[in-house]
């Protein structure tokens, strides 16, 4: 089953205007099989006799006219220098390379260092509902959007994603520079899964693993830059009221969290007393990986304050600042509404949303009550 990833048509704009195009995301998300759509000139640098393909056939490579996928190019740190180069001995030349990387911020360190000025960075995630035409949201939800993680395919989910955490945690993570073992990174791991859209208590979880709070936020660095935690960071602003400044810690694929939790089907799913997080983790990934689809990247906040006033999510888009509170529940209520426009007024925020499971969406010029598909349809729209 063939599917078209929404970001492909972003990679190709930037492609025409940039030499190069680094392409970031999770292992399995879906980097190569776009990237071989693209082109046949293909080089996996993890496999050293890809490396030393690439480096008999460079010359005449960088000759041709054609594209050159390099995957994993942060595990080749001598591929920069050259690609500075190349790039530089024709500057005007674009969409000449596309790099892919599962680790943001060795990629990113590489990049900066090089190749500043001559890339454009572009993030693919797993599947998003816009990309699942048919698709039931409940199917998504429950298994996560890796495309071999069960969404397409009903028997993988959840025995592909507990193979997913145990390669991450004893071949990759290691190979990516994290120093910690094995078994103590799969205990962090369910850790994390238990204290899913919950604040941030690096001491708390340390305690826990007999590690200092240092190490576990080295370690959850780690996770952030490999796709697969997002930590939401808070809204500061110069309010009277006390806020809450730690962040918030999300896994970014439900599928994954769900399977470290023991869910095996979506009744399962409905009785857990977390739920609602696991909704509310669900729908804050589904919007920001919407929008970086369509080239329109938000840097995400959430906001509460310590008597109790709440947004699960802040961003701005289109000169606009939106405040997005997310419910589940079929049949939101006013009260849900005043909460949320209670917040909204603190911040000033411009577009008051409540995502819930809703099947009667309301728009109005700045208040929305409308289900996450209705939601994503309004950013994707023309």
């Amino acid at each position: 089953m063939i599917i078209l990833r929404k970001v492909k048509k972003l990679v190709q704009q930037r492609l025409k205007s940039y030499p190069a195009v680094a392409l970031v995301g999770p292992r399995q998300s879906g980097k190569t099989t776009l990237a071989r759509s693209l082109t046949s000139d293909y080089f996996d640098l993890e496999q050293e006799p890809e490396r030393l393909r690439l480096d008999v056939q460079w010359p005449s490579l960088i000759r041709t006219r054609r594209l050159i996928v390099l995957d994993e190019a942060q595990s080749w740190p001598e591929l920069f220098p050259r690609l500075r180069g190349a790039i530089d001995a024709e500057r005007q030349k674009s969409g000449r390379f596309l790099l892919l990387g599962s680790v943001s911020p060795a990629l990113t360190k590489h990049v900066s260092e090089s190749l500043a000025g001559r890339l454009s960075l572009v993030e693919l995630n797993p599947f998003t509902l816009t990309e699942l035409s048919g698709t039931p949201l409940a199917k998504l939800w429950l298994r996560g959007g890796f495309p071999d993680g069960g969404v397409l395919k009903a028997g993988r989910y959840p025995q592909w994603q507990k193979d997913y955490i145990d390669l991450m945690t004893q071949r990759d993570l290691p190979n990516w520079g994290l120093s910690a073992k094995p078994q103590v990174m799969q205990r962090l791991l369910k850790m994390l899964a238990a204290v899913h859209g919950q604040l941030w208590n690096a001491s708390q979880i340390g305690q826990s693993l007999g590690l200092s709070y240092h190490t576990v936020n080295n370690y959850v660095y780690f996770l952030e830059g490999a796709f697969l935690i997002r930590k939401l960071q808070p809204w500061f602003a110069n309010l009277k009221k006390r806020l809450v400044r730690s962040s918030k810690c999300y896994w970014r694929d439900t599928g994954i969290l769900h399977s470290l939790l023991g869910v095996q089907d979506y009744e399962t799913l409905l009785n857990q007393p977390w739920v609602g997080a696991s909704w509310e983790g669900f729908v804050i990934e589904q919007i920001l990986n919407t929008l970086n689809t369509i080239g329109q990247p938000a840097d995400p906040w959430f906001f509460r304050t310590a008597d109790g006033a709440e947004i699960d999510l802040l961003f701005r888009y289109k000169n606009k600042l939106w405040a997005i509170e997310v419910k589940l529940t079929s049949n939101p209520s006013i009260q849900d509404f005043d909460g949320l426009n209670h917040a909204a007024d603190l911040v000033r925020a411009d577009k008051r949303v409540l995502v819930s499971q809703t099947t009667q969406s309301v728009i109005g010029k700045e208040q929305i009550s409308c289900s996450l598909p209705e939601l994503l349809r309004i950013f994707v729209k023309p």
